[in-house]
């Protein structure tokens, strides 16, 4: 799950044009919310121009103040609501207003799901010019609250005091996360404690502006399945003053913990790990488990931030891939392997693909681990490989590809017309480069079916996994 863009304009009502209408930073005005876009915002229409109000709700009359004018879209505030939907609800976190991680928390829980199979219908409806497309209700959660099993908080200082947790919205300005009503409760205690003892040692933040200090962020990671927890402090120095008085007091404050991690990144870059990890204390790594699936997570390894969604999301994918045990499969972005080790016990073989040679190691470290001896990695290009193995006569019956937010390279999109597997599972965190992807494969394939999943509730993102099948 990688991270979100700017705003993206919903499709204009059919048989509408833009119009002139000029907009005026501080005008106000009175809108009528129509849906939500991609960011969690509301949208509406101003003389026929699109306007996105944050925390605004579909089916809402609401006045706002217009805060930015782009060519096709305008940006608003909210100042009031003057119609309520039944859906807007009370923040249950008190700092809601002043942290930009959840921005869906005024929305109810049911709300926000049907809104994520609208966003998704919307996306197949613009892009891929499907007037009726087969998108399942969205599958949730039954108790969305404490999911993330890692938490990563930038570390400043505010009024003397050192802080850590998540910059606000659009700005630079901390907000101080003391708890975090989305975070599993053990990442909370290992920062809030790993915060408590640096301030009595008197282990500095790291300043940017002064590119002085020494602590950079706080990493707090557990496992679901094991408990087992892990704290990885980021520096901008090589070494922590008084390291020894921390390990120890970390130790005895948290007895839970199995791994300390210092990761050292001296850059000016707003990319948070650096290229050197050691171990301070314990094992460089925690014991975790997905389904039956075994993992060994270091302080840098990928794993999915929702455990429990992640089980769903793969169940989905495994069922809409249909396998028999006779198929070969391959998984293009495979990562560290989670997929492709999901599936493996169902199909006859599986390949992954990915370019990141330390992921690739990773997913070999986890199908020896978990004994998939029908389970191999490759280092390289989807677009390169997949071609070269068909022309050698080893041509896929399914491909399952979950690309980045920006999603598939126009190259890998003509391989897989030129190989044309029987089936396309497709995992996606982007619904409109999802629809654009679609609209291309359609070339060769039909959309068969869409099943979104919320892997993060309370915020705007959605997952989708889709199945396309071969024509004729």
């Amino acid at each position: 799950m990688k991270s979100s863009s700017k705003h993206q304009k919903n499709p204009r009502p059919r048989n509408e044009k833009q119009s002139d209408t000029k907009l005026t930073v501080g005008q106000q005005m009175t809108l009528t919310i129509k849906s939500l876009g991609i960011n969690g915002e509301g949208i509406g229409y101003f003389k026929r121009k699109i306007v996105f109000v944050e925390k605004a709700l579909p089916g809402e009359v609401v006045h706002a103040e217009v805060t930015e004018v782009k060519e096709k879209f305008a940006v608003a505030k909210l100042v009031r609501v003057v119609e309520k939907s039944p859906a807007r609800i009370e923040p249950p976190c008190p700092l809601y207003e002043e942290c930009g991680g959840c921005s869906l928390q005024h929305m109810d829980y049911q709300a926000q799901l049907a809104s994520k199979q609208e966003l998704v219908i919307e996306s197949l409806r613009k892009y891929a010019r499907l007037e009726n497309p087969p998108v399942a209700p969205t599958i949730g959660m039954e108790n969305p609250w404490g999911y993330r099993n890692k938490a990563q908080f930038q570390v400043g200082r505010q009024n003397g005091k050192l802080v850590a947790g998540l910059y606000q919205t659009g700005s630079h300005q901390l907000v101080d996360l003391e708890t975090c009503q989305v975070q599993h409760e053990a990442t909370t205690a290992i920062v809030r404690t790993a915060k408590a003892v640096l301030e009595e040692l008197g282990i500095p933040p790291y300043e940017e502006r002064k590119r002085t200090g020494v602590i950079r962020t706080v990493v707090a990671r557990v496992a679901f399945a094991t408990g087992e927890t892990q704290l990885t402090l980021v520096t901008a120095t090589p070494e922590i003053p008084r390291v020894k008085e921390l390990i120890l007091e970390l130790r005895t404050r948290l007895p839970e913990l199995v791994s300390i991690v210092q990761n050292v990144n001296p850059k000016k870059t707003s990319v948070v790990f650096g290229d050197t990890t050691r171990e301070l204390w314990g094992r460089p790594s925690i014991a975790e488990k997905l389904g039956e699936l075994s993992f060994d997570l270091s302080a840098r390894a990928f794993f999915q931030l929702n455990p429990e969604q992640t089980q769903k999301l793969y169940n989905e994918v495994k069922k809409i891939a249909g396998l028999t045990g006779s198929e070969l499969l391959l998984d293009l972005y495979c990562g560290t392997g989670t997929i492709a080790l999901w599936l493996a016990p169902y199909a006859r073989e599986v390949r992954g693909i990915e370019l990141i040679p330390e992921a690739v190691e990773d997913a070999r470290k986890n199908a020896e681990r978990n004994q998939a001896a029908n389970a191999q990695f490759h280092v390289g290009r989807a677009e390169v490989l997949m071609p070269k193995w068909a022309r050698q006569g080893i041509k896929p019956d399914v491909v399952v590809v979950d690309p980045p937010r920006t999603g598939l390279d126009d190259a890998l999109i003509r391989s897989l017309l030129e190989v044309t597997p029987k089936k396309i599972v497709y995992v996606s965190c982007n619904p409109s480069t999802l629809a654009k992807d679609i609209a291309k494969l359609m070339a060769r394939y039909e959309l068969v079916q869409v099943q979104p999943v919320d892997m993060f509730p309370h915020t705007a993102h959605v997952e989708c996994v889709i199945l396309m099948e071969r024509r004729g």
